[in-house]
């Protein structure tokens, strides 16, 4: 099963973000990596590596980002990951957070999950 991972600059946001997903779609591997050790907003390389460790598997782990920083972090966190199966998703983080969720619940694969995502820009809220 693909493994998700939800990096912020603030960690209620990475834990609130995975409890949200987890009532869309229980049971899957979902981590959260928000804000530094010390509790204060920001991205951890070691965060992130141990949220990517924590849930990876020969399927995969995607990686969805909120901005800046987290996006720059993750980046060097899977170049010290040569050989594993591990991408970052562009996509609003939410939106993005819960259409995964749900693939990876479905079965969905990898690839087929991270083309899905690409998607995730064009959903519209209001019709119109």
């Amino acid at each position: 099963m693909v493994g998700l991972v939800i990096v912020s600059h603030s960690e209620n946001l990475a834990n609130s973000v995975v409890e949200f997903t987890s009532v869309m779609a229980k049971g899957i591997p979902i981590a959260a990596a928000g804000g530094l050790e010390d509790g204060s907003f920001g991205t951890s390389f070691e965060r992130i590596q141990n949220a990517i460790e924590s849930v990876y598997s020969d399927d995969g782990v995607i990686v969805l980002m909120d901005l800046g920083s987290a996006v720059m972090t993750t980046e060097m966190v899977l170049e010290m990951m040569e050989g594993k199966k591990a991408a970052m998703a562009d996509c609003p983080l939410v939106e993005g957070a819960v259409a995964a969720s749900i693939h990876v619940a479905g079965g969905m694969g990898f690839d087929e999950i991270l083309k899905s995502l690409d998607e995730v820009w064009k959903m519209r809220k209001l019709s119109g």
